[in-house]
């Protein structure tokens, strides 16, 4: 089954809504013009339990895993998330600036998070992705585009492509090549 996503005023009207405290305003006058694919799993390398949103929502319970102690001080968000099955939940609002990048460069411009929106991927770098999660994504890539023109082919990129020295996801697993050959036939 083909999903269909539209995007008005920010809000992908078809996804979860699980807002994130984490976010704040894009400076004056940046148009979005960037889309970073991330991936993510908590605890490290299992999918599902809700952990995810939790955490983006600054409520991971820091007791349920050793990890999670580790990673109770951060405050991070992304824009979206689809997880294995493909359902598209949404953190902030695709007109705010996520907190997902940290210290990046695309095209010799810094500080990612001003002008792009980072959609997490519930995975690793080595576990394969599912066909339901490249199916949303080649939806919600397309919605995207229509919404902020400014995104084209070429300024979709991976976390690790624009933090190199600190990033590697969405990693070795995620097939571009089935990606960008989705975005290139009719959705």
């Amino acid at each position: 089954m083909k999903q269909k996503f539209s995007v008005a005023s920010g809000t992908v009207k078809e996804a979860v809504q699980c807002p994130s405290p984490n976010f704040n305003e894009r400076p004056a006058g940046d148009v979005v013009s960037l889309l970073v694919l991330h991936n993510i799993s908590l605890p490290p390398r299992q999918f599902g339990g809700g952990y995810v949103e939790r955490f983006f929502q600054n409520q991971l319970p820091v007791d349920e895993h050793p990890y999670f102690e580790e990673i109770k001080d951060l405050t991070v968000s992304a824009h979206l998330f689809i997880s294995r099955e493909g359902q598209v939940t949404q953190f902030v609002n695709l007109d705010k600036r996520a907190w997902h990048a940290g210290r990046s460069e695309f095209m010799g411009r810094t500080e990612c998070n001003d002008y792009a929106i980072g959609i997490e991927l519930e995975g690793t770098d080595d576990i394969p992705y599912t066909e339901p999660q490249y199916r949303a994504l080649d939806a919600l890539t397309r919605a995207i585009r229509q919404a902020y023109p400014q995104i084209t082919e070429e300024r979709i990129t991976g976390h690790s492509d624009i933090a190199p020295d600190r990033k590697t996801d969405p990693g070795e697993a995620f097939d571009w090549t089935r990606f960008r050959a989705g975005l290139s036939t009719e959705g």
